[in-house]
């Protein structure tokens, strides 16, 4: 009887110490430069990218692919479990302006746009997402960032009112 009990005790003790809060949440982030200028320049792209990934891997969300043109970004990241989305991005974004405006006189007036896409990203989606990433620049060569957002918005099934979009 009392193996039964210290066997009942364990297991009770092991339910009470295992608990765990996990997360498995892929998002897609699209954003531009203010006024979508072309401000990202060749020389300061891979950078600041480095850049981008190390304020996500700070704060628990590792970039799994980054990558853009001249007036916008993709980021695919593995959002922490106890970070929220739009403190994520504010972060990136507020740092990364901040960061850039110290890279010489053509970047003092850089700003990012107000507004941002977030997209969730299904595991099995995942490499999609990384191969569509990496191709940006040919993906660039032939549809613009307002085309491209607006298709992307349309299949995610968001609504929006297009007098908002662009700032």
């Amino acid at each position: 009887m009392v193996g039964a009990l210290k066997g009942r005790y364990n297991h009770q003790l092991a339910e009470k110490t295992m608990s765990q809060s996990l997360s498995d949440i892929l998002i897609h982030i699209v954003f531009s430069t203010k006024e979508r200028r072309p401000m990202i320049r060749p020389e300061i792209e891979q950078e600041l990218y480095r850049y981008i990934s190390a304020l996500c891997h700070d704060a628990k969300s590792p970039v799994i692919r980054i990558g853009g043109v001249a007036d916008h970004l993709h980021i695919l990241l593995s959002l922490a479990r106890t970070m929220s989305t739009s403190d994520l991005i504010v972060s990136i974004k507020a740092n990364s302006s901040r960061w850039l405006k110290t890279k010489g006189l053509f970047y003092r007036t850089f700003s990012w746009q107000k507004g941002y896409g977030v997209f969730s990203v299904s595991q099995s989606l995942r490499q999609h997402v990384v191969k569509y990433i990496a191709q940006q620049k040919e993906h660039h060569q032939k549809i613009s960032f307002k085309e491209e957002f607006l298709i992307m918005l349309q299949k995610a099934n968001i609504e929006f009112d297009e007098r908002f979009l662009w700032d």
